[in-house]
């Protein structure tokens, strides 16, 4: 899987209710509300690149409430399983 994180402006009186449509959207794993300079961050997930696409400008772009968004597409995901992981190597 590939994943994005997607920053979301939205309008201040709607935030609960973009979050709620966002995270209903295919290819949208979680949604966090956050504090600071942008108002939603989700994170989505899709198989192929060319998916962000249907997932991020045809879907959550359109949700209203929405004001603009911000994607970071991730080359790697780390984890503390992953870490653990790299350096448990040779240990055996």
């Amino acid at each position: 899987m590939i994943s994005a994180v997607v920053l979301i402006h939205a309008e201040s009186a709607k935030i609960p209710q973009v979050a709620e449509q966002v995270v209903e959207i295919p290819g949208i794993d979680t949604v966090y509300s956050t504090a600071g300079s942008v108002d939603l961050i989700a994170i989505a997930r899709v198989a192929r690149h060319e998916d962000f696409a249907g997932v991020i400008a045809d879907r959550l772009n359109k949700v209203e409430g929405v004001r603009d968004t911000e994607t970071h597409i991730a080359f790697r995901t780390y984890s503390p399983s992953d870490v653990e992981e790299g350096f448990a190597l040779g240990m055996d």
